[in-house]
């Protein structure tokens, strides 16, 4: 069975930091392009960060560029997401899925306020 199970996600204030999780299995984890999607309230999903397969090239939307971080360890499966500069704009639900949106993790609530 794919299976991808997001944690990580919580309070914070803004400004603060979060490391999101995406523990995977049931798939070549290292042969995929790996996405981190979010969807605030009341509004659509939205890509936020991509990795190439072996890490190392990473692409994010201009929302969160420079603040987000993807990366990946393909040893264990597991696909990351640092957070920091959290602002509330960033509240969603955060969720892990391959390239090509054919898996995902039922997400992560990330809220940011005071």
């Amino acid at each position: 069975q794919v299976q991808l199970v997001e944690s990580g996600g919580g309070l914070v204030q803004p400004g603060g930091s979060l490391r999101l999780s995406c523990a995977t299995s049931g798939f070549t984890f290292r042969s995929y392009v790996m996405a981190w999607v979010r969807q605030a309230p009341g509004k659509g999903r939205e890509w936020i960060a991509e990795i190439n397969s072996g890490g190392g090239s990473e692409y994010y939307a201009d929302s969160v560029n420079g603040r987000f971080k993807i990366s990946r360890d393909n040893a264990k499966n597991i696909l990351y997401l640092e957070m920091n500069s959290l602002k509330p704009e960033d509240t969603a639900v955060y969720y892990c899925a391959n390239e090509l949106l054919q898996y995902w993790g039922q997400g992560t609530q990330v809220t940011v306020s005071s």
